[in-house]
């Protein structure tokens, strides 16, 4: 088979890394990818995600098999329901099924409706009434923009006057359309992990889960980025609330957009917390997670070709996990990220790196790799424990010249007893 993944960061190298590994593959293109990726053979395509009749053309051209979409954006848009109304096999929700991802009002509404547990909410468009209803509450409250945000469109602020600063941030438009409106929820206590499911016609897949660190700094602490590291297993969430998480939460979302008219396939992401009352939803999102993406297929054994294959085929299948090694990845971005940071810093030769390394935000100048986004590559290690992947981890980056970028020093640090 040939095969096309459309996007351009670590999740999608990784992605197409692991379809390529499968003697089921003769090739795999990435649009646009980034340069980064040419060096595990991955064969880019000069066209942008956005470019949905470029991509169809060039599916058509090639005989690809079969097309995985990486980010929200292209879902968002339907790239999905023009690949189908093409005559091609995509492995992504429709436009429709995306809106779990593309509206939090819309996931909310849909978990309320089924009965899926998550926070309790209200959805505003104005400053004055969700101040008032902050007030009522008190605080903590998670506000989120309602759209699309790149990971960063949600805020905990610790008191109102903070609260009041980023309504008006948020409905003034901060994230343009996705923040005309903005969700405000309670604050759940607990510990947070990311339970991902590959679903075709009803049936679901799950996937290990892994637990992704979303604040810039050590300790959870700073900003929310797009991720700045993860891991899998995790240890420390019991075998029977991911059991609960699956039969209480995936199976019936999946069957709730079914009976609202929704046919999901693709992969559904459930960022869940461990609470006191059992695992609750805090977000879905249409596609796999970044970071989670690049140690969950590390972690995998099974043919990730043939598994998809087989899923779109309606034919059984099983997915099988590296039961002796834990997986850990560490994000280096930027000095800087999330807020400003430089651009174009000469990238560390990493080729002789004993860790896998996927890269995000890279371009080629002059011949030299150079990070053109925040988050630029992430290493992924592992180890019988977390402290072993840790030690193996840290001991190569360490021994890399990073002094401009910055990297967490402590990824899976929860999951350590």
């Amino acid at each position: 088979m040939k095969l096309l993944v459309i996007g351009s960061g670590g999740r999608e190298h990784a992605i197409s890394k692991k379809l390529l590994a499968s003697p089921l593959v003769d090739a795999v293109y990435c649009a646009p990818g980034n340069p980064g990726m040419s060096q595990d053979g991955i064969q880019l395509v000069n066209l942008q995600q956005s470019d949905h009749g470029g991509l169809i053309d060039f599916a058509k051209e090639q005989q690809i098999a079969w097309t995985f979409v990486g980010p929200e954006q292209p879902l968002v848009a339907g790239i999905a329901d023009d690949f189908e109304r093409a005559g091609l096999t995509v492995f992504g929700p429709n436009q429709a099924c995306a809106q779990i991802e593309g509206s939090k009002e819309f996931a909310k509404d849909l978990m309320i409706r089924h009965e899926i547990p998550t926070a309790d909410y209200q959805v505003f468009d104005k400053v004055a009434e969700a101040v008032a209803y902050m007030e009522m509450k008190g605080m903590p409250l998670v506000l989120k923009a309602d759209g699309l945000a790149e990971g960063k469109g949600v805020i905990i602020p610790e008191t109102v006057e903070e609260a009041i600063v980023a309504l008006q941030e948020l409905l003034g438009g901060r994230f343009g359309e996705s923040s005309k409106r903005v969700v405000i929820e309670d604050f759940l206590v607990g510990e947070e992990f990311s339970l991902l499911a590959f679903v075709h016609q009803g049936k679901i897949y799950p996937l290990e889960i892994a637990q992704d660190h979303k604040r810039v700094f050590e300790g959870d602490l700073g900003l929310n980025t797009g991720g700045m590291g993860a891991y899998c297993p995790v240890p420390q969430i019991a075998p029977q609330v991911v059991e609960v998480a699956i039969e209480q939460i995936v199976r019936p979302t999946i069957a709730g957009l079914k009976a609202d008219g929704y046919d999901y396939t693709g992969v559904l992401y459930a960022g869940l917390i461990a609470t006191q009352e059992g695992p609750k939803v805090i977000e879905f999102n249409a596609r796999m997670g970044d970071p989670e993406t690049q140690v969950l297929l590390e972690h995998m054994t099974s043919d990730l070709a043939e598994v998809i294959t087989a899923i779109l085929a309606n034919r059984e299948t099983t997915i099988s996990w590296d039961e002796e090694q834990v997986h850990l990845g560490v994000m280096v971005a930027a000095k800087g990220y999330p807020e400003l940071y430089p651009k174009g810093l000469v990238l560390p030769d990493l080729s002789k790196c004993q860790q896998a390394v996927y890269y995000s935000g890279v371009d080629l100048v002059d011949g030299e790799l150079v990070s053109a986004g925040g988050r630029v590559f992430i290493m992924v290690g592992k180890g019988k424990t977390i402290v072993e992947a840790q030690q193996a981890l840290y001991q190569e980056l360490e021994q890399l010249p990073l002094k401009e970028y910055h990297y967490r020093k402590d990824i899976g640090f929860k999951g350590i007893s």
